[in-house]
């Protein structure tokens, strides 16, 4: 019996969750059970495969699922990014990949903790306050 390798990990940006699981196979990526060439706005699509091409060829022999919640399609890819650079490591147990995707963007392997400031009583913006006139 063939004992199956697999490797689950999570990444986030801003309000997304992104949690990707890597199998061996033919290559195969889908975000939401989306095959990753049909997945819009295009900047989004390209971003993922970032981490894809930085990998080379260990990405033509994995299959990559990943189901993300939450923010915007920015973000979304942003994470979705970050949680497939994560699993990749994990796979393949590599510190040459691990060193490549740092090289490239730190942030692809370490999440960006920037959330946005809550608004405060009586103001329109988080920082934003009434102009007043002083003569």
């Amino acid at each position: 019996m063939a004992i199956k390798k697999l490797a689950h990990a999570s990444g986030k940006r801003k309000m997304s969750i992104a949690r990707a699981t890597i199998k061996p196979g033919k290559g195969i990526v889908k975000i939401n059970k989306k095959p990753l060439n049909l997945y819009q706005p295009k900047i989004a699509r390209e971003i993922i495969k970032e981490v894809l091409l930085i990998a080379g060829d260990i990405s033509k022999k994995i299959n990559v699922y990943v189901d993300v919640k939450g923010g915007g399609v920015m973000s979304q890819a942003e994470a979705s990014r970050s949680a497939i650079a994560r699993a990749l490591v994990q796979y393949t147990n590599s510190n040459d990949l691990k060193k490549k995707f740092v090289s490239y963007d730190r942030n692809i392997l370490v999440a960006d903790v920037r959330r946005t400031e809550p608004q405060k009583p009586l103001r329109s913006a988080a920082r934003a306050s009434k102009q007043t006139s002083k003569r």
